[in-house]
């Protein structure tokens, strides 16, 4: 067997074409895959400028899911990153959000942040490094060793330890953390789950179906911050109920092993689950 180098042209770097398929992290780690990040929003134009401004430079695109908002969030989004592809939600809840923002990606890494500035865009390379070094699925954890949270009563401190501890003793998972919307995933797994509910129950059900999917799931330590501007939607009774039937729905409907997972049920876009501008 023989080979050969094929020689640059004149004048040229021949590592000129290979880096261009790089994206520098630091001055020691660089990538190939486009990474996306999924924002959905309503009235957040006050917080975005703290979201913006913690993004790393070079992720491939923003992906902001505007839920009809009726103050400047578009506009302000659209100020502070030239390029964002604004997705206009045509349904209702954050489960709806971000699969309306899941369809409109195109990076083969897809990152959720909340728009209420209570997460750090600086740790998305903690998530990025985890997938490129074989995890499928990279989820955020506020009770990870080197995680923490500003933003969590009592209540919901105990309420989310209590259905966490459920969601491992039935499905064998080993999460610290459940009811958080910090997470980063290959695009690939849209495929192997199925998402079909609108509220913040999203969260646990894709915790729950990776699982079942088998895929490799790390957990990445990860603060949570205040809320910056605004009141959130989450209330604690109420959601953790919608979470607990979610837990007992996946309980009774568990994918019999050695089956077939279903198809992700994410829309393309252009079917009229949202709409690009």
């Amino acid at each position: 067997m023989t080979s050969f180098v094929r020689p640059a042209d004149a004048g040229q770097d021949p590592l000129d074409e290979i880096s261009r398929d790089f994206r520098p992290i630091s001055t020691h780690l660089a990538i190939t895959p486009p990474v996306s990040v999924v924002i959905p929003a309503m009235n957040e134009a006050e917080n975005l400028p703290y979201v913006f401004k913690t993004l790393p430079e070079w992720i491939h695109e923003v992906v902001l899911v505007d839920g009809n908002s009726t103050d400047d969030t578009v506009a302000v989004a659209r100020e502070l990153w030239p390029d964002v592809k604004v997705v206009r939600q045509l349904g209702k809840g954050k489960g709806d959000a971000l699969i309306t923002g899941f369809a409109a990606c195109t990076g083969d890494i897809i990152v959720m942040v909340d728009a209420d500035g209570s997460a750090d865009g600086q740790e998305i390379v903690s998530y990025v490094s985890a997938l490129v070094s074989g995890a499928d699925f990279a989820k955020g954890s506020r009770f990870a060793n080197g995680g923490g949270t500003d933003d969590m009563t009592p209540i919901r401190k105990l309420g989310n330890h209590v259905l966490c501890s459920v969601v491992n003793a039935k499905f064998g998972a080993r999460y610290t953390d459940l009811c958080y919307g910090y997470n980063a995933f290959w695009r690939h797994c849209l495929d192997k789950i199925e998402l079909d509910c609108t509220g913040f129950e999203v969260e646990t059900l894709m915790n729950i179906r990776v699982v079942k999917a088998g895929l490799k799931v790390q957990e990445i330590p990860s603060h949570e911050y205040l809320r910056i501007h605004g009141v959130s939607n989450l209330r604690a009774v109420r959601d953790g109920l919608r979470v607990l039937k979610v837990i007992l729905n996946e309980r009774s409907n568990r994918v019999r092993r050695g089956s077939k997972p279903k198809a992700a049920r994410v829309l393309p876009f252009r079917t009229g689950r949202g709409e690009v501008s």
